[in-house]
Formats: C-alpha cells, structure tokens, sequence
C-alpha cells in the first residue's frame, strides 16, 4: 500500500477533518484490504521532509506536525518514503513522485506484490502504473469521490473512491466535526 501523503492530507482538508495528525492508517489500511479479501505486506507513506528554518516560527510548527505524523505512522507499523520540500514563495515536494514510482517499480520487478493499492491521483505515475501492469502486478487506484481522477481510473486495474462517510472511522469522533 502506497500513500501519497501530501495528496492523501489535501482530499481530507477538503472534506473538513480535523485533527488529521490522529488518523487511524492501520484501521484504513484493513478496511481497504478486507474489501479484496488481500493480507497487508507493506504500507509506506510518502512525503517531502519539512527542514526547520531559522527564525520561522512557522516552519518550526510545519515541521513539529511532519514529527506527530511521523511518529503515529510509525507507532501504526508505517514506512515513510521521504522526498524534499522546497521553498519558494510556497512549500513545494520534490522527489516523492519519483520515489512512489520508483518503489512501485522495484516491488513489481522483485515481485514482491501482487496487488497494490495507490493512494494517489498524480498521474506522473501513469508510466510506472503501465510497467506495473506489463510485468502482471494489479494497481487498485484508491480516490476521493470528490475529486477523483479519470486518467487513474482509466489506467489502473482497478479503483475505489472514498466518500466522506467511509473515512469517518478513521479520525477520532470529537475531532473530526466540520
């Protein structure tokens, strides 16, 4: 299981959660796969590591959170792929996409799944998607019905869109009101 995590965090802003520090990822990851009846292998979350800048109080809370997240993933048996965040007038990810693909890639190569389930709607990984798919893997696309992507429900295997009520269990109740 793969998770895009800036993509993954943005789709739960978007449907109002709070509190997404205490989402619950092994519950999620079970729920996923108890619909394909698929025992977990590996889960990895990947995101661009935040770097403390001096004198910025909000990189410092950025990158405390990016430590909360870290730890609960961690505390939950998560792997975390680490790209860079770059800074321009914004915060941007650099290097996440390539590792997603690149580890998609290796674990097809290595055969080290047979289904993967991408949580995700970047189609840069289209390529790696196709390759995948050529050596015999499935890739079960997971998106936000929402905010879906159709070139990702075209390409991959298989896809299956969250709706808000799916992801409710998740995230703690007092804390994930609108």
């Amino acid at each position: 299981m793969q998770i895009d995590g800036s993509n993954f965090y943005h789709r739960l802003k978007e449907l109002k959660f709070k509190n997404l520090l205490a989402f619950d990822y092994q519950k999620f990851a079970k729920f996923l796969l108890s619909r394909n009846n698929k025992e977990l292998i590996a889960a990895k979350y990947y995101i661009g590591a935040i770097r403390e800048e001096e004198n910025n109080e909000i990189s410092k809370k950025l990158m405390a959170n990016q430590i909360k997240l870290f730890n609960n993933l961690k505390k939950q048996g998560w792997q975390i792929g680490l790209g860079n965040m770059l800074k321009t007038d914004v915060y941007h990810e650099k290097g996440v996409d390539v590792l997603i693909a690149t580890d998609m890639l290796v674990g097809a190569y290595e055969n080290l799944y047979d289904k993967l389930f991408l949580i995700s709607s970047d189609t840069d990984l289209l390529p790696a998607i196709d390759k995948a798919k050529q050596l015999g893997k499935v890739i079960e696309y997971i998106g936000f019905s929402h905010q879906s992507s159709h070139a990702m429900i075209d390409r991959c295997s298989s896809a299956f869109l969250l709706r808000k009520e799916d992801l409710r269990d998740f995230i703690p109740t007092e804390t994930n009101t609108e």
